[in-house]
């Protein structure tokens, strides 16, 4: 899945694969969430961080979580296969 230009990452990846494998490299802006606070609505993501593409390690968490941002009224997507898809679909 080619990226979007002009989205905001959300990363549900725990805080020690965050550091591991940092997406802050790919140009754009990265915010770092649990999915509980997404369930929980305590998110704290607007309209104003415009598209957001959701990632994890694998793929799982991702879709669940977008359709709970978009149940939110958010502009949100999953990136389908994780962080390794999502920083091959850089590479292109």
């Amino acid at each position: 899945m080619p990226v979007p230009e002009a989205v905001t990452l959300v990363d549900l990846r725990p805080e020690a694969l965050r550091r591991g494998r940092p997406l802050d490299a790919l140009g754009l802006p990265v915010i770092a969430l649990q999915l509980q606070a997404i369930e929980d609505g305590e998110h704290g993501l607007s309209r104003e961080h415009g598209p957001l593409l959701v990632v994890c390690e694998r793929g799982a968490r991702s879709g669940l979580a977008a359709r709970y941002l978009q149940a939110d009224g958010l502009d949100a997507q999953a990136h389908p296969g994780g962080v390794d898809a999502l920083l091959a679909a850089f590479k292109r």
